[in-house]
């Protein structure tokens, strides 16, 4: 079963060593590439790309059909997707700022039920595991709850080229079996989901909160 994943970039920044390429996009497609081997449909959200609503005004907040129209097509391919990577540097322990501030446009609605994954990055020792720590609550609130493995990249400059492949200096092999344990997660708990949404079984799936706050109060 060929599955929808979206790679959402969590970084706008393109100041920093190495260049050209910004550091976040050699993740990135590094990412998609490796889960494209497995016949998958996969597409990079890369914020650069969205020209966001200033002051914030979220996907929801709009009435029907009339959101821009950058955001009427990022939230159709939330929806329709099967699965998420959530790819994010680390900002002062904390996932990246510019990746919480996309995902923040769209209500919980679009994302439920369907798996996540993560992948942090640095250019130096760490590679982000803390902002990791961050998003497994932000995720789970979501409502695409993260796998339990996670992908953690340091001196990802080292070890992906501007393309995504990865580095001739590298133990390749050895990179993309930890890659892989964090993507066979990803597809195994998205196939379950999609044929779990795909089976016509009435009310398997609780209501989503979609119409008022007050939906998620007890009475």
């Amino acid at each position: 079963m060929t599955l929808n994943i979206l790679v959402f970039l969590g970084s706008v920044r393109d100041s920093v060593p190495p260049k050209p390429a910004r550091l976040g996009l050699r993740v990135a497609r590094a990412s998609q590439a490796h889960l494209e081997k497995d016949g998958h449909d996969i597409t990079l959200i890369d914020p650069l790309d969205i020209a966001l609503p200033i002051p914030f005004k979220p996907h929801f907040s709009y009435a029907s059909g009339k959101a821009p129209e950058n955001l009427e097509k990022l939230a159709r391919q939330i929806e329709q997707a099967d699965a998420y990577v959530m790819v994010s540097p680390e900002y002062n322990h904390s996932m990246s700022p510019a990746l919480a501030d996309m995902l923040n446009h769209f209500g919980s609605s679009l994302f439920s039920y369907k798996p996540s994954a993560i992948v942090t990055y640095s250019a130096g020792q760490w590679g982000g595991a803390r902002a990791a720590v961050n998003m497994r609550t932000y995720l789970s609130e979501l409502g695409c709850l993260p796998v339990s493995a996670m992908i953690h990249i340091p001196k990802a400059q080292d070890i992906f080229d501007e393309d995504g492949t990865l580095s001739g200096a590298q133990n390749i092999d050895r990179w993309k079996g930890y890659m892989d344990r964090t993507f066979a997660q990803l597809q195994w708990w998205a196939l379950a989901a999609k044929g779990q949404r795909n089976s016509g079984e009435p009310g398997r799936q609780p209501e989503s909160f979609k119409k008022d706050p007050s939906q998620r109060n007890a009475s």
